[in-house]
């Protein structure tokens, strides 16, 4: 990973790819570069099994004739002239598409933030696998662990160039470093298999590499010897962090503009109304600094700000990019992410108000009920809101986790779960989607 990061032969290229898609007979035209830059290292006990690195940047030309549009993706050494005729060629005998667009030239960012997203600290291959090999011997330690499903660490960047036709032209990169291990413990079909890791974008925020593989290990060890409990209603599930997040993601999407411009949403129509319980709010703010989601605008130019999206209960906002917004009869947000010929809305740092109370607290008050650390399966049906998942887990007796627990079904309405939710104080911010310990009330547990 380079130490320096210039853009500037990249974003000259890219007004060049303008310039000559315009020659050629676009109206209107967009270019972006997607930047990579990886480099990883995997072990399985005790032995190096991959040293990976790859680098790549990758070009993509939209072109506007009329409500037409098409795109095309090249590598930086590849004729510009002929990916521009090309683009263009394809946008005129394309089906026409009214809501494909640029962003408003009034909604570009002028003067966008530094928001500090780049470390360019210098990892070797070296240095990763000893990272690696530390993560993983720490996890076999552990008594109990039996034996190692590899272990990994990683270092890399990435960054977006954007030139519009109408004005607009600007880059931002943003570093990652990352460690990994997932070991087993017990034997034959007693077997139970955990992993921990960590991601940061700046290297010395890792979590060390001997403490990441012990909390793997003891996370493995806690699950050995599982039982069954029986099938009961009204039963309340308490998510770990972790199970946590993917329930608050199940939200964003749910409020995703483009989801709701299909009717694909359970929240389609419930703007302006109850979607989470009284007195709780989520909030999306692409502005954080150093924040793991953060991006000084989307990928249209655009600089979003920090959104309620959720407040004191209540529905706020959509997620949008300006295609989608246009669809809903609104304006973007700066949600936009750049995909081929479309520009998606998605969350950036998406935050879940933790409560007042720690997780050792709420279990306290759930009495009797089931702790989750793991789902199993997709039986998600983002259109209806029915949720029905495989869960492992802990089971909750007298207010403490009593026993580990599999083969299990939880099931409920995500509009239910959401107006049901109490939240813990355990929040941690260095998720693009932090949400803390949450328990939900009235869940169907299937069991014996």
């Amino acid at each position: 990973m380079s130490s320096e990061i210039d853009s500037a032969p990249l974003l000259s290229r890219a007004a060049e790819l303008i310039e000559l898609a315009r020659a050629a007979g676009a109206d209107k035209a967009d270019a972006v570069v997607v930047r990579s830059r990886a480099r990883s290292v995997s072990v399985r006990l005790g032995k190096v099994e991959g040293v990976d690195a790859s680098e790549s940047d990758d070009f993509s030309l939209r072109v506007f004739v009329g409500d037409k549009v098409a795109s095309v993706s090249a590598t930086p050494g590849a004729d510009l002239r002929a990916i521009a005729e090309r683009a263009v060629a394809m946008a005129r005998v394309s089906p026409e598409d009214p809501y494909a667009c640029l962003a408003d030239e009034a909604d570009l960012s002028r003067d966008y933030p530094d928001l500090d997203l780049f470390d360019p600290t210098e990892v070797s291959a070296e240095e990763l696998t000893e990272a690696a090999l530390t993560t993983e011997a720490a996890a076999l330690d552990v008594s109990g662990v039996s034996n190692s499903a590899g272990a990994s660490a990683s270092a890399g960047m990435g960054g977006l160039v954007l030139v519009t036709s109408h004005g607009f032209s600007g880059s931002y990169a943003g570093s990652r470093f990352g460690r990994s291990v997932s070991v087993i413990a017990g034997e034959g079909t007693g077997m139970e298999r955990d992993y921990d890791f960590d991601s940061r974008l700046y290297y010395a925020d890792l979590d060390g590499a001997a403490e990441i593989g012990r909390r793997a290990g003891e996370r493995v060890v806690k699950r050995l010897n599982p039982r069954q409990v029986a099938t009961a209603k009204n039963v309340t599930v308490v998510f770990d962090p972790r199970v946590a997040r993917g329930f608050v993601g199940h939200l964003a999407g749910a409020i995703n503009g483009a989801s709701v411009a299909r009717k694909t949403s359970f929240l389609r129509d419930m703007m302006g109304k109850q979607v989470l319980a009284s007195g709780l709010s989520l909030t999306d703010d692409p502005l954080i600094r150093r924040g793991s989601a953060s991006r000084p605008f989307d990928g249209e130019g655009v600089t979003g700000r920090r959104l309620a999206m959720v407040e004191d209960g209540i529905l706020k906002h959509w997620f949008l990019s300006t295609s989608t917004a246009r669809q809903l009869g609104l304006k973007t947000n700066g949600r936009g992410v750049r995909g081929g010929n479309l520009v998606n809305p998605a969350s950036t740092n998406l935050l879940l108000d933790p409560g007042s109370r720690t997780p050792q607290e709420l279990i306290a008050s759930v009495g009797t009920g089931l702790y989750v650390t793991e789902l199993i399966g997709q039986g998600v049906n983002m259109v209806t809101g029915e949720y029905s998942r495989g869960a492992t887990g802990f089971w909750i007796e007298n207010g403490e986790l009593a026993f580990p627990v599999a083969e299990v079904t939880i099931a409920s309405n995500l509009k239910d779960m959401l107006l049901k939710v109490t939240p813990a104080d355990d929040i941690d911010y260095s998720f693009s989607i932090a949400a803390p310990t949450l328990a939900i009330e009235g869940m169907t547990l299937a069991g014996l």
